[in-house]
């Protein structure tokens, strides 16, 4: 039995020193322990190796057992905490006092007060993205108090993101982005109900998806999903807070043609030239300035749920980190637009 378990600790360390996912690392073990019930089943009585490993295959199956049993069981108590915890603040309409003491500094501001923060209680808002603009969003939309947050995003977390990407941890590196957002925000409020989509937004889940939010924010860094959102929320009549970033400048918007404003092919009929869009991973990012846009974008939506202040519609702001400018251009409706305007 030593023998096994040194060979299961030397396989986790090697896990750990390659930053492989948890996950993986208890399939290696979990394959050890499946060899070694194997070699009792096919190998002589008197086999070494079988000497070696305590001689019964019984001794081992029962051991896995045993570990598959807590392992089950604690995936069933960490299932029933998180149903259980969303419904105990949703059962009553009046919020209980750390949650007055937690948004007191909303609650004070006439513009929001306790009508303000409860309308955010009951608002449900959706990331497309939990990069390096959805980080920031998040964040602050948690913390404002907004009732129910969905996540959208197909990709893991990958070292390079934490240069900016400041949800998540250098202990999440090859987790799903999803997950690793959803706890940290679950950290950071635990009167917040989080909604997680480990997929790629596309057409198949995107008018339902979208259908069940009040308010959609868009972090995505490709132009293709970008259409497909805009031209969802125009459908499903949902207001869109979208941003954009490129080494020390970014842009925010809110498109919505039901007030009149603009969608966001209105002001991008087509996507430009690869050439004139390059990627963040080709022309780099400046760690500061998603934190900025995505605060940002959390405004615009916070704004909007509240209905106070002047939104960004209409108008787009356009915010270069490296010589502090600000500037702000007028947008509006393109009568040939394909999407808001169809013929």
């Amino acid at each position: 039995m030593i023998l096994v378990g040194t060979m299961c600790a030397v396989l986790w360390s090697i896990g750990w020193a390659m930053n492989a996912p948890v996950k993986q690392r208890w399939g290696m073990i979990s394959a050890v322990f499946v060899g070694v019930i194997l070699s009792h089943l096919i190998l002589p009585v008197a086999h070494p190796l079988r000497m070696n490993t305590g001689g019964s295959w019984q001794v081992w199956a029962l051991l896995a057992a045993f570990v598959v049993v807590v392992l089950v069981y604690r995936q069933g108590l960490r299932k029933l905490r998180g149903k259980a915890q969303p419904e105990r603040v949703s059962r009553s309409n009046a919020m209980s006092d750390t949650e007055l003491d937690r948004y007191a500094r909303h609650i004070v501001m006439p513009e929001i007060g306790g009508s303000g923060q409860m309308r955010l209680r009951q608002s449900r808002v959706l990331v497309i993205g939990a990069g390096g603009l959805g980080a920031p969003a998040l964040q602050y939309l948690a913390a404002a108090g907004v009732g129910t947050i969905g996540i959208v995003d197909d990709d893991v977390v990958d070292a390079s993101n934490l240069q900016r990407q400041v949800i998540h941890r250098d202990a999440d590196i090859g987790l799903p982005k999803v997950q690793s957002a959803a706890q940290a925000l679950r950290d950071l409020n635990p009167y917040v109900t989080i909604k997680t989509f480990q997929q790629r937004f596309n057409a198949e889940i995107a008018g339902e998806l979208i259908a069940e939010y009040d308010i959609i924010l868009d972090g995505t860094d490709n132009f293709e999903t970008r259409y497909l959102i805009n031209k969802i929320c125009v459908a499903q009549k949902r207001p869109l807070v979208s941003g954009a970033l490129s080494q020390w400048e970014g842009q925010i918007s809110l498109f919505d043609p039901t007030q009149s404003g603009p969608c966001y092919q209105c002001i991008f009929p087509s996507a430009p030239a690869p050439e004139l869009a390059p990627s963040c991973s080709q022309v780099g990012v400046f760690t500061a300035l998603p934190g900025v846009i995505g605060s940002l974008m959390a405004a615009e939506a916070l704004k909007y749920l509240l209905g106070a202040g002047t939104p960004l519609l209409g108008r787009m702001a356009m915010y270069n980190v490296l010589d502090a400018q600000t500037r702000v251009i007028k947008t509006k409706q393109r009568a040939d637009c394909p999407i808001c305007h169809p013929s």
